[in-house]
């Protein structure tokens, strides 16, 4: 169902009109308490939601909502392996691959047949026992993915590297410009690297060349062709297309179709963050995702950490016309935590079809961006603070320390605070005109100055704080996440789980590669296509 014909839209609207007025400095002024009125805390993850324009009555009104959309429904549909990816008659059962409990599902049980194997690999990598084409032992792992087979595992690798237990190397390759794996391999040694191929259909254009390339690498280096089988591991659905390649069977992980790209770091495509960690690490990074499904699945919506994210976002993006949210962890480890949510949100959520089919004319999809604290100060908050735009921020703090810089991370955290406290307050005219005043400035330069100085304030923020950056913590906030997008999509009438513009570009990709390798046009195509090829020809 459409949102907007759901009965408490018209209410939620009218609420709206009356919030307008109501600025978030009053909001707190009236409730000394609202912090603790609008926050939500699980088991070493606290969120508070209290700097945004919400009363009880707002959220009663998007519970209404989400109860008429079917959330409660759709949640339980999820978990049961319903086919919720209606487009592609299959479920999303990324939830299988972390669920803890004695009896198994067929999904499950080959998660758990995954991770023995995965830990097997991992035992002797860390054992020195995996040995290269001239018997020494792998010093150097490159993963070579794109997408949802390399954006989770590259973010969780550098996020947890503060618990690295392994003394080697573990890197990522992505991109088809030859400069990346050409630099990347620049100074290894191809006796002791060892590639991971993660590709769910193995077919993927940017994957396979570089998998090619890197085979080459070995060969010329000295590696016969029957023995590259002690360089490669795969991670695919296609086991056959990755034993064409030589790549042998026994270095084969599977995946399933019944897991998402860009849900599937919990997988067998997780296997470098196990390489990096070990096992046991990235077992505790399962069970904190499996503590925040049992949370979703469970909690009152009034309650459910990631329904009220999506309520906020909900409310943003329909009723004040925000288009774009900033993702601002504080956290120099999480600095490619943006770039996977831009995959996960905006690859999800990127959809002008209603699940029945119908054309959306309401907005979707917002666009999701933001790097670490505190650099972004020092380049976009500009924006966030005297811009025009509405966009809500999440901000991310870690309690604890991660460096023996005690003092540093102190100060980091207050950056973190007293921007999201900038974004709720602002600068009143005067408050600039006082502080200009006490420069000692003439009251005809105070008043051309002030109107410069003012902040406006009353800017939208979430707060999420982690007791400290453990693969747990880590694990319950991506599922966080992940939840947070599947609730927006029951919300907005989409499906999350399939992302058939990627695929067209990856169609018409393959006639304009064969057109430029045989430096020929096709006169059919448009004539800014054709003139680009004829200028790369």
């Amino acid at each position: 169902m459409k949102p907007f014909n759901a009965k408490s839209y018209p209410a939620l609207r009218e609420n709206h009109e009356e919030l307008k007025i109501y600025s978030l400095r009053r909001l707190f002024e009236e409730d000394a308490l609202r912090a603790n009125h609008f926050s939500v805390e699980l088991d070493g993850i606290y969120f508070d939601y209290s700097k945004n324009h919400l009363s009880a009555k707002t959220l009663k009104l998007l519970d209404d909502l989400a109860n008429e959309c079917g959330l409660p429904k759709a949640i339980q549909h999820l978990f049961s392996g319903e086919h919720v990816n209606n487009t592609e008659n299959r479920p999303a059962l990324h939830t299988a691959l972390r669920h803890k409990g004695e009896k198994l599902t067929n999904q499950q049980q080959a998660a758990v047949d995954t991770q023995k194997q995965m830990r097997h690999y991992v035992d002797r990598i860390h054992a020195n026992e995996w040995l290269g084409y001239t018997n020494k032992s792998i010093s150097t792992v490159v993963n070579i993915g794109i997408g949802g087979s390399d954006l989770g595992p590259r973010m969780a690798t550098q996020a947890l590297s503060g618990i690295k237990i392994w003394t080697g190397e573990v890197l990522f390759v992505a991109n088809i410009d030859g400069a990346d794996i050409s630099d990347t391999l620049r100074d290894l040694d191809p006796e002791t690297t060892l590639f991971i191929t993660a590709s769910k259909s193995f077919t993927t254009a940017e994957t396979l060349t570089n998998t090619l390339a890197a085979k080459q690498w070995l060969v010329q280096a000295g590696c016969k062709e029957t023995e590259l089988a002690h360089h490669f591991i795969a991670i695919t659905t296609n086991i056959d297309a990755a034993k064409a390649i030589g790549i042998d069977e026994d270095n084969i992980l599977p995946l399933w179709d019944w897991v998402g790209g860009r849900y599937s770091l919990w997988s067998a495509i997780g296997l470098p963050i196990a390489i990096s960690i070990g096992m046991d690490n990235f077992e505790d990074l399962l069970a904190g995702a499996n503590m925040m499904d049992e949370h979703y699945k469970n909690a009152d919506l009034s309650e459910n950490m990631p329904a009220i994210a999506a309520f906020c976002s909900f409310w943003y993006s329909q009723f004040w016309k925000s288009q774009s949210h900033a993702v601002l962890p504080y956290a120099q480890r999480l600095c490619r935590l943006p770039a996977y949510l831009q995959q996960l949100d905006m690859e999800s959520l990127g959809k002008s079809i209603t699940k029945e089919g119908e054309t959306i004319d309401y907005h979707t999809g917002n666009i999701i961006w933001g790097t670490e604290g505190s650099n972004g100060q020092h380049s976009f908050h500009q924006l966030l603070h005297q811009g025009t735009h509405v966009i809500p921020a999440d901000f991310i703090l870690i309690n604890q320390p991660m460096s023996p810089l005690t003092e540093q991370h102190m100060q980091l955290q207050a950056c973190g605070i007293s921007q999201s406290q900038a974004l709720l307050q602002g600068k009143t005219l005067k408050d600039a005109m006082k502080e200009l005043e006490s420069l000692g400035l003439e009251q005809k330069e105070i008043e051309r100055l002030a109107p410069h100085k003012v902040v406006a304030g009353n800017k939208p923020s979430n707060t999420i704080i982690l007791d400290s950056l453990s693969p747990k913590n880590l694990g319950a906030l991506l599922a966080f996440y992940e939840h947070k997008v599947h609730a927006l999509s029951v919300l907005l009438d989409i499906n999350p789980f399939d992302q058939w513009g990627v695929e067209l570009g990856k169609q018409l990709a393959k006639p304009i590669a064969e057109s430029l390798k045989q430096k020929k046009v096709n006169s059919k195509w448009d004539s800014s296509t054709r003139t680009l090829i004829e200028k790369l020809i």
